[in-house]
């Protein structure tokens, strides 16, 4: 009777049913590609998996995740990603706020405008590392020689010293990241109805008092996705510091995402390197939860 029923119900679905039906292949796609790696990277974290040592592979319990919190690497890949994130995401925003109200502005030809958001948005994270590591490059670099004509400063030595390094990646990761928020932040700028500033300006707001008091607060969605978006991405730093520094000087520029990639691809050490990886995902986890929540009680 049971089997019967359920024949009966696929034969004339009822409306939830029907949704379950429909959703039923993205939700085996998503399987296959987003929990089944997951799943596999939490398994492997488990266990001694060193593929360079021919010992082959030795459950080990939580001792993986016992070195991760003595392990100098890890907390200071964990230092520089934050910092990269607390730099860059905040820095992005602003940058791509203005990029977007500029872009918004009435222009009588606005594709040339678009257009140039478009171009660092398109252009590969490492392709965009090598060309600012050129820029800040000592005996041959733009920056440099700007610097030069215009102070007769000596050349600085931007990627050799830590701290300059690390400035010259966040000065590269908001020029290219930028874009990405200004056209997220763009789109939200065109859904505000004109009516509302018609409105404010009756009631004599300034340009100033018309921002804050109607483009921010109509914004505010487009802001936390945007934040979402790239607060992630930011967490998962990888192109732009490899390309441009290789970590270095030392392991001064080094991010998490490149500290699972030497552990996992150059040291062949897959358990501790998914330990290391299950690190950035609950990280990434929290995050994306605390922003979530951010956008629920602003619904």
């Amino acid at each position: 009777m049971a089997s019967r029923s359920l024949i009966d119900s696929l034969r004339d679905p009822s409306e939830k049913t029907l949704g379950l039906l429909m959703l039923a292949p993205a939700l085996l796609l998503l399987a296959l590609i987003v929990a089944y790696p997951i799943g596999r990277l939490i398994v492997n974290s488990f266990f001694d998996m060193r593929l360079s040592g021919g010992q082959g592979t030795r459950f080990v319990g939580l001792e993986n995740y016992a070195l991760v919190l003595d392990d100098t690497d890890f907390w200071n890949a964990a230092k520089n990603t934050v910092l990269i994130t607390l730099i860059t995401v905040p820095g992005a925003l602003l940058v791509g706020l203005g990029l977007a109200l500029l872009a918004n502005l009435p222009f009588k030809r606005q594709w040339p405008v678009r257009l140039a958001l478009l171009l660092p948005w398109a252009m590969p994270l490492s392709f965009a590392g090598l060309i600012f590591a050129w820029f800040f490059h000592t005996e041959f670099g733009v920056v440099n020689d700007v610097l030069h004509r215009l102070s007769g400063a000596a050349p600085a030595m931007w990627l050799l010293r830590p701290g300059w390094a690390f400035a010259a990646i966040c000065a590269t990761i908001i020029w290219k990241t930028s874009s990405f928020m200004a056209l997220i932040l763009l789109a939200g700028l065109q859904m505000i109805p004109r009516t509302l500033y018609e409105a404010a300006e009756v009631d004599g707001a300034s340009r100033w008092q018309q921002f804050w008091q109607v483009t921010v607060p109509m914004l505010m969605p487009s802001i936390v996705v945007a934040l979402i978006f790239r607060t992630i991405t930011a967490l998962q730093t990888f192109d732009i510091p490899y390309t441009m520094t290789k970590g270095g000087p030392g392991n001064s520029t080094e991010t998490l995402a490149m500290l699972i990639h030497k552990t996992t691809i150059e040291y062949l050490d897959v358990g501790y390197g998914s330990t290391l990886a299950v690190g950035m995902f609950l990280i990434s986890l929290v995050v994306t939860a605390v922003y979530l929540r951010r956008v629920g009680q602003s619904a």
